[in-house]
């Protein structure tokens, strides 16, 4: 296997009607061109703007702050190694209010030191979520008590969502920006 992009940006002559369609609906939506995961993702334009549409309401809708949400997007992009993903979201999540050294322990792998009690409550179920495929009934409990119900279906919704969008672009092999930082390094496992 080798590192080219299997799923680059279409060429604008050769979208089809429904692919032409599809991203101008997105520019519209979101005022710029199709980008980062949805370049492959227009392979199948409905899913698509199902996918933005989710994305829109996960970042700027949902019951959790702005903080809460990038940190979470942090741990999905560095638990699927996804190296695009992380460097949209690294500096929105610092600019968010996520501590540096956090961000650093998660780019390298390891638990923060040092957390806020929402940043821990979001660590624990995220990383349970996605290790275990479940979250235990204290961890649940918890996330309940500081954030509610919609806030526990918008944290599994953004653990979801950011994985599928992180399987999409390892499928695809999506590049990273020539002009961005070095690439997060390789998980132990």
């Amino acid at each position: 296997m080798t590192d080219t992009d299997r799923l680059p940006e279409i060429p604008a002559e050769t979208l089809s009607a429904a692919q032409a369609a599809a991203a101008a609906a997105f520019r519209a939506e979101r005022g710029v061109p199709v980008f980062g995961p949805f370049v492959p993702l227009l392979r199948s334009p409905d899913l698509m703007l199902c996918a933005s549409r989710m994305g829109l309401y996960l970042r700027y809708g949902s019951a959790l702050p702005l903080r809460i949400s990038e940190f979470v997007i942090l741990i999905v992009a560095r638990l699927w190694s996804q190296q695009v993903e992380w460097q949209i979201h690294h500096p929105i999540a610092l600019k968010a209010g996520v501590a540096p050294e956090a961000a650093q322990a998660l780019a390298e792998g390891r638990r923060p030191d040092t957390m806020s009690a929402e940043e821990a409550l979001a660590y624990a179920f995220s990383t349970e979520l996605q290790h275990n495929r479940a979250v235990s009934d204290a961890t649940y409990a918890a996330v309940v008590a500081q954030f509610g119900e919609q806030g526990a279906i918008d944290l599994t919704g953004i653990n979801g969502y950011y994985a599928l969008l992180a399987m999409t672009m390892n499928v695809a092999r999506t590049a990273l920006p020539e002009d961005g930082p070095p690439p997060l390094p390789p998980l132990v496992r």
